[in-house]
């Protein structure tokens, strides 16, 4: 009997009345700040203590409201990356680029190396490599998000499926903030509540991060060849014809003499970030707990930006403006390690790449608003479902049972070895995942808690940190209440069931390859710990 499945709505709707239901038997509960006197030294501690629960009833509808305030800000992300990249692909400037690409690799294909490794396999695992390291040094995340629209048609262009190309961005990043080496967002945070040197332990979070790339891009790249070799046999064949479709156009017809609006806007862009130049003539770029020394970061971008905007414009429009999405790209980096940007300003810093390839093709303000707006309603779904997932932590924080629910795992670690006591400290942090998928609010509530009950038991903290940073980052790649997972599979229209389906053994192999690598942990004398 043919069973159809349900709609990521619908998904996500059932687990909002599940969690209603919950409100309504488990106790409630929160954790508050308490300062006591040690030794005469006041030390602050979250002590944990009944409250009546709030059972949720109506509130289910009210929690979609909720959601979508609590996800406001990835929400707009997602409209104006929608917005702008349809802009930009109203150029077929990504598609030359991907065609281009692409004879790179058949030229590549020629090497008697290169050929039997696979060009395409080297470059999978290239990019691959460079965006694990993104996550595992400033921790993107949301940043993912923007790469779907460029990263799923090349995916599809190279004979893979929209699957491989979540892949490429979303897991490898995902598979650098689980190793976390240089992590503020998480490592950095953790250790700091914990008491412990930031970044210590250095050296085997690094072996950490090397055992799990291995293991994730394997996977990867197997899956890729394998749907390579029968492209059918994805079970996202069909999904995938919407970009198909989309990469259809013959882009050797796409010839297009430069503009001279495309002189105009590239002079008015190389006056904008001259200006920037000046007022920020020097960036201190962080990483982790290092700060390399101020240098003229914008200064030099501005420079190579003047120049290869000259050399694009004088060969093609389309390859001027692949010139601004990699400067686009460029800035991001720089932006995020140099300056702490987020979502607002990485949104705008796409908004505008999209105005300024608009205006760079000639287009009047009319139809880039038009365009604009199409991009954001194809893009809508996305967007809504974020907001629904949102719900389901409302609901539970809501109903006052997520703290109860914490208190409960942390209880039943009592009387173990440390081997086993690490192990369920590992799996109350992979569940309390679900709840509280937000890295940062997590080791804020679970580390002051988490790490005095480790002296209790025996337990180096180091290794509780340890504990936190897999049970953060393996299930950030499954869990239907994470944001920028629900983005990156709306943006590339890849069915929250059908990903689960691709992903759980992965991730069941992470969880597994995690609890092992966390027993040298408490068993072996490591530097830090």
């Amino acid at each position: 009997m043919f069973k159809k499945v349900p709609h990521t709505y619908v998904i996500v709707f059932s687990l909002i009345v599940i969690a209603a239901i919950a409100t309504w038997f488990v106790p409630g509960g929160e954790y508050v700040e308490e300062t006591i006197s040690v030794n005469g030294i006041d030390k602050t501690e979250m002590v944990f203590q009944q409250v009546e629960n709030q059972p949720q009833t109506w509130q289910v509808f009210a929690a979609f409201v909720k959601g979508f305030e609590r996800g406001a800000g990835i929400i707009i992300f997602i409209l104006l990356i929608g917005g702008a990249f349809w802009i930009m692909n109203e150029t077929k400037a990504i598609d030359v680029g991907i065609f281009s690409f692409l004879g790179l690799v058949k030229q590549l294909d020629k090497n008697k190396v290169i050929r039997i490794i696979g060009a395409n396999n080297l470059i999978l695992t290239l990019i691959m490599l460079m965006f694990s390291v993104f996550g595992a040094v400033f921790g993107m995340s949301e940043e993912t998000i923007a790469f779907m629209v460029i990263l799923v048609p090349l995916a599809i262009s190279m004979g893979y499926d929209s699957i491989t190309g979540i892949g490429m961005v979303f897991v490898a990043a995902g598979l650098g903030f689980a190793g976390a080496v240089l992590n503020p967002f998480t490592i950095g945070i953790a250790q700091g509540l914990a008491g412990l040197p930031l970044f210590s332990g250095f050296e085997y979070r690094l072996f950490c991060f090397a055992v799990i790339n291995v293991i994730g891009i394997s996977y990867i790249l197997w899956y890729a060849n394998k749907i390579k070799a029968h492209p059918q046999k994805s079970s996202v064949y069909h999904e995938d014809a919407y970009w198909r479709e989309r990469s259809s156009n013959d882009v050797e017809q796409t010839e297009k003499s430069t503009p001279l609006s495309a002189w105009i806007t590239f002079s008015l862009t190389l006056v904008a970030l001259i200006l920037l130049s000046i007022k920020y003539s020097s960036t201190s770029m962080q990483i982790g707990d290092s700060e390399w020394r101020p240098l003229p970061v914008l200064p030099v971008l501005t420079g190579l930006f003047a120049f290869s905007g000259v050399l694009a414009l004088r060969k093609k429009i389309h390859f001027f403006i692949l010139t601004i999405l990699g400067f686009s790209m460029v800035f991001l980096i720089v932006g995020v390690m140099g300056y702490q940007w987020y979502i607002t300003e990485i949104a705008a810093l796409f908004l505008a790449m999209g105005l300024v390839a608009g205006a760079s093709f000639g287009y009047d303000a009319d139809k880039i608003t038009k365009l604009f707006l199409e991009g954001a309603k194809d893009i809508m779904s996305a967007a809504l479902v974020v907001g629904l997932a949102g719900g389901i932590i409302v609901i539970l924080e809501d109903g006052r049972i997520v703290h109860t629910i914490l208190h409960s795992m942390a209880q039943s670690m009592s009387d173990l070895g440390n081997i086993a006591s690490v192990g369920i400290m590992y799996g109350i942090q992979t569940l309390i995942n679900i709840f509280i998928p937000s890295g940062s609010a997590k080791a804020a509530l679970t580390m002051p808690i988490m790490a005095p009950f480790s002296d209790l038991i025996g337990l180096s903290r180091q290794a509780t940190v340890m504990a936190f940073q897999f049970g953060d980052g393996f299930t950030n790649m499954i869990t239907p209440t994470s944001p920028v997972l629900i983005g990156v599979l709306g943006i590339a229209r890849v069915p929250y069931t059908k990903w689960v389906k691709w992903i759980l053994p992965l991730i069941i192999l992470l969880v597994v390859v995690g609890f092992l690598l966390l027993i040298p942990t408490v068993t072996m004398e490591l530097n830090g710990f």
